[in-house]
């Protein structure tokens, strides 16, 4: 049986990360994917963007090969890292504006 190459064309209609996932032939545990998927695929977003900049004239199987790479450390990374730590969405980056943090409150009684 003929193993066939994967394409970009293919990688570009992949949009579950567990079709990510497959395609990289990662293993996975689908509980903790269904915890983190947008968490992964942010991550990986960033990392793809990253390896575009860094190797812009890389050949289509070197792409992948670095995407592949890319997906497993963005699966690694929630492993070790909570969401809130890497603050990759904006409603982790912003501070509300009518929350008062009991540090400062310490600081205003001179604690």
């Amino acid at each position: 049986m003929a193993v066939t190459e994967k394409t970009y064309t293919q990688f570009t209609k992949l949009t579950d990360a567990e079709d990510f996932l497959q395609f990289f032939g990662i293993d996975y545990d689908p509980t903790f994917v269904n915890v983190n998927r947008l968490h992964i695929l942010k991550q990986f977003s960033i990392l793809i963007q990253a390896v575009d900049k860094a190797f812009p004239n890389l050949s289509e199987s070197e792409k992948l090969a670095k995407y592949g790479e890319a997906f497993q450390e963005a699966y690694e990374l929630f492993k070790t890292s909570s969401p809130l730590e890497t603050k990759l969405f904006k409603v982790f980056q912003d501070t509300p504006k009518n929350v008062v943090l009991l540090d400062d409150l310490a600081k205003e009684a001179g604690v």
